[in-house]
């Protein structure tokens, strides 16, 4: 909607602005404005594309069942190699965020941890090493 509303008629103006300098084909701000308009259209193509496609999963946040881990879950970790606690919540690919300690379910670690247990040790091979973790709490 950004995209759409404020964006697309933001640039709109800066190459009407650019038009009114004169010569076109030597106009390096009417040249970048252009190129802006071709990246919010490409990112707003890409937004529509996910929107179509997307599914609403139901996590069952209420559910008593907190077996095994699932995505949308919370799971708290304790690393074996140094007693450090770490919480995760399992998202998909787009709301991922390490900051917040939100990773995605199709990630090393969150396909290490789909499916395990309460108490499980499982080991996890990342791009800085393996990960040994052990599956303290589902929340």
């Amino acid at each position: 909607e950004e995209l759409i509303n404020v964006k697309i008629p933001e640039n709109k103006g800066a190459i009407a602005t650019a038009r009114e300098h004169g010569d076109l084909k030597e106009n390096a701000e009417y040249h970048a404005a252009r190129e802006q308009q071709g990246m919010i259209e490409a990112k707003i193509k890409i937004i529509e594309s996910k929107l179509s496609n997307a599914e609403i999963i139901e996590t069952n946040k209420n559910s008593s069942d907190k077996t095994s881990v699932i995505f949308g879950c919370t799971v708290e970790l304790l690393n074996m190699t140094n007693n450090s606690k770490i919480t995760y919540n399992l998202v998909g690919e787009d709301e991922a965020d390490t900051l917040k300690n939100k990773i995605s379910f199709n990630s090393p670690i969150g396909k290490g941890l789909i499916g395990k247990k309460v108490g499980d040790e499982v080991i996890i091979s990342v791009p800085k090493g393996d990960l040994n973790l052990k599956i303290i709490k589902i929340l």
